[in-house]
Order: C-alpha cells, then sequence, then structure tokens
C-alpha cells in the first residue's frame, strides 16, 4: 500500500509539472516589445529568449523567459523573473516557502530530509540553510519598516489591550570564533565562546480563573529578538508593543529577571508601566544563598529559606533585606554573593510587591518569554556542534520569531502584494 501510495504521488506531481510547465510558458516569455524600462529609468533591448530550470512544488520545470539588456546599468533584465518571483532563484515560491518552514524548525539537514520524505521535494542541505537565512533577512527588512513606522508615530493599532504584558530575556548562542574577538567569557581560557541573544515577547491578559490567577489570552503572544545590543532589541520590543495595542493599554507591565538592560528599556520605551520581576529569580537567589550560607539541605537552612520566602511572597522586600544584613558568612565568597543579594533585593524591591501584584490579578512570573528563549533560541541555535555567524543566527531567529508568532502567513500574503 505504501509503494502504491508513493508511486502515485510521484506520478500525480510529474503530470502536474508538464500541467505547471505549459501554464508557465503559454505566454510569451514576459516579451514587452522590443524596448522596456530597466526598472533604474533606462531603455533595456532584447536580446533572445532564454529558457530556465525551476523547481516547483510538482516537479521541475523549465520556464521560457525573455531576455533584456541595459547598456547604462550593463546588466539583464527578465520581466518574467519579477513576475513569477524567481529572481536569481531556481526554486519556486511555493519550494522556497516549504524551506523556510522546515529550515525555520529544524536542523538544516533533517529539513531536507522532511522535505524528500513528505514532500518527495530533493534539494541539498546548504540550499535549505540559504533559502531559510534569506526568508530571515527579508522578515528583518519587514520589521525594520515597522520600527521605523513606530518610532516616528506613523503605525497605529486599533486592538484593544486591557492589560498589555513586555517580557524580556536573553540567553547565549554558540558562535564561530571571529564573532567573539575581544570579548571576555566564562570559559577557563577566559574567552567568549557564545553570544547573548536577547529576546522579547508582547502578550495581553483581559481575565483571571475562579481562583483569581491571571489568564493569557490564546495566541497572543508574539516575539521579537537579535543578538543586538539593549538599545536595538528595545527599539524592536517598543515597535512590537505599538503594533499590538500599548497606546490603548489600561496597563502596561514589564516582566524579567533583575538585569539592568531589561529595566533601561522599560524606563525608556514603557515609562510608567508596571516593572515586575520574576518571582521565581528571585526565589532562586534566596535558595542559592541559603545553600552556600548553611549546609546544604540542613533543618536551618530550611527554616531560613522558608521564612524568606514567605516575607518574599508577600512583598515585604524591607525585611527579606534585613534578614541578610544579619547573616554573618566567614567565608569571602559567600560574603560577596551575599553583599549582591543585598544589592539585588534592595535595587528591586519596588518591583517586588509580590502581593500587591496578585491583588490585582497580574502575573509574576517571566515564564512566557522563558519559553520562548527554549524554544525559540535554544531548540534550534544551541545544538551540540553547532556555531553560527551573528549574521546567519539572527536570520533564523527573525524566522522562528515570525513563525512562533503566527505571522508567517501574514509574510507571504505582504511578499505576494510587493512582488505582484
Amino acid at each position: 500500500m505504501e509503494a502504491l501510495e508513493l508511486a502515485l504521488r510521484s506520478s500525480m506531481h510529474s503530470i502536474g509539472g508538464v500541467l505547471l510547465e505549459k501554464l508557465m510558458n503559454s505566454d510569451v516569455g514576459g516579451y514587452g516589445g522590443p524596448r522596456i524600462d530597466c526598472g533604474q529609468g533606462h531603455p533595456a533591448e532584447f536580446v533572445e529568449y532564454r529558457r530556465k530550470e525551476v523547481l516547483t512544488v510538482l516537479a521541475g520545470v523549465e520556464v521560457e523567459r525573455a531576455y533584456y539588456y541595459c547598456q547604462v546599468c550593463g546588466g539583464g533584465v527578465i520581466p518574467k523573473d519579477q513576475e513569477l518571483d524567481i529572481v536569481g532563484t531556481c526554486f519556486s515560491p511555493g519550494v522556497r516557502r516549504l524551506m523556510g518552514r522546515v529550515g525555520g524548525k529544524d536542523s538544516f539537514d533533517q529539513g531536507r530530509k522532511d522535505l524528500e520524505e513528505l514532500a518527495g521535494i530533493m534539494v541539498k542541505t546548504k540550499a535549505v540553510e540559504r533559502v531559510s537565512e534569506a526568508l530571515g533577512e527579508q522578515i528583518e527588512r519587514t520589521s525594520q519598516r515597522e520600527r521605523e513606522l513606530a518610532l516616528s508615530g506613523k503605525m497605529v493599532s486599533f486592538q484593544p489591550a486591557p492589560l498589555l504584558y513586555i517580557a524580556l530575556d536573553g540567553t547565549g548562542v554558540p558562535v564561530v570564533p571571529r564573532e567573539t574577538e575581544g570579548r571576555s567569557g566564562k570559559d577557563p581560557t577566559g574567552k567568549a565562546k557564545t553570544r547573548e541573544a536577547k529576546l522579547g515577547c508582547v502578550f495581553t491578559q483581559t481575565k483571571v480563573d475562579d481562583q483569581g490567577h491571571p489568564v493569557r489570552d490564546p495566541a497572543s503572544t508574539t516575539y521579537v529578538g537579535a543578538i543586538e545590543t539593549a538599545e536595538a532589541l528595545g527599539r524592536r520590543i517598543y515597535a512590537e508593543a505599538i503594533r499590538r495595542g500599548l497606546t490603548r493599554a489600561a496597563k502596561v507591565i514589564v516582566i524579567g529577571d533583575g538585569a539592568p538592560w531589561i529595566w533601561g528599556i522599560a524606563e525608556e520605551h514603557f515609562p510608567g508601566a508596571i516593572q515586575i520581576v520574576d518571582l521565581y529569580h528571585a526565589r532562586e537567589h534566596l535558595a542559592n544563598l541559603a545553600k552556600m550560607v548553611y549546609e546544604a539541605d540542613s533543618v536551618r537552612s530550611k527554616q531560613w529559606l522558608a521564612a524568606r520566602l514567605e516575607e518574599l511572597d508577600a512583598g515585604e522586600v524591607e525585611a527579606v533585606v534585613t534578614s541578610l544584613r544579619r547573616l554573618r558568612p566567614q567565608d569571602r565568597t559567600v560574603q560577596d554573593r551575599t553583599g549582591k543579594a543585598i544589592d539585588y533585593f534592595q535595587t528591586n524591591r519596588q518591583r517586588m510587591r509580590y502581593a500587591d501584584f496578585r491583588r490585582q490579578g497580574l502575573f509574576v512570573g517571566s515564564g512566557v518569554v522563558e519559553a520562548g528563549c527554549k524554544t525559540i533560541l535554544g531548540q534550534r541555535l544551541k545544538r551540540s556542534g553547532v556555531h553560527w555567524t551573528v549574521r546567519g543566527a539572527n536570520a533564523i531567529i527573525a524566522l522562528r520569531c515570525c513563525q512562533m508568532s503566527g505571522r508567517w502567513e501574514e509574510f507571504w500574503e505582504s511578499r505576494s502584494v510587493r512582488n505582484g
């Protein structure tokens, strides 16, 4: 049965390819007369008809196209390639779409295998890589235009957003050696092996459950990110928040860990927003310190930690800081860690009023963006033995953010409009 199914599929693809080839060649190859405009305001003269092999989702086909040459520009013009969206490529838009889909989800080689097995399309691994990265760069150019509109005040969103959340986080992505030149790292050699990819997400909330716990609106999470500076990510996440209804939100909430760059973005782009340090990061700080100050898993360690967590959950950060100041560790390393913990809680005390946040029915954890770091960045870019260029990584991050944000179809529709 399986062999019969696959044989029929192959036959149908071959027949479809023959029909498609005839349809694609039913005109005069895009011939527009002896002269046409080259696109730069110069006349391009007809030279000849040229044939091109194109791989489509059905089969390989040959397309006949009118070729023009512009003496001023010193280059050729092929109107039919522009019409069919095959300029500079031998893959049809449908094949490129599938290559981008699999290239964004899995390794390029696995994507090649999936295309062959699931769609009967045979391409090289390098082709999947090149097409996927090219699509990611196209998505990034679209995002750049959105940022320009947002920053100039020309982007308007009519989406209602009673509670709009902005969550930010970052994770290291392994890169090739030249991308870390002059950068220090945690490696024993002191050399960096990763670059931080920053990720932001926007989601909305309109209700709480029967217990008063916040409920994230279904399919409301969208992502942006790149290996870039905090300043650049700030502009990126601001544009996304504008698109998602920032100007119409009743409340804006920024959630993140204690990283200063996160709160710098919040102050610059979201003044007046409620700022919340992820509760679970704060708890982790206390748990790690308890293990260092007292013997791990000892009764005293557990008792001290339980008391501090109770204070933290109540938003009594001053009580936590007072308890930390009372510690008198003898070990210098533990002293330094205690001092850093005091600074951490003192600096973020207004971002840790968890009881008050809960009374307002707000989220107090950054699990959404942390999950995004794992799925968008980790699962695809942090595979064993893989090292990226910043350009390649950013292209795939853009591709995955688009797909995970539910904007893949929107991107292809916008391409069709521009190409049309």
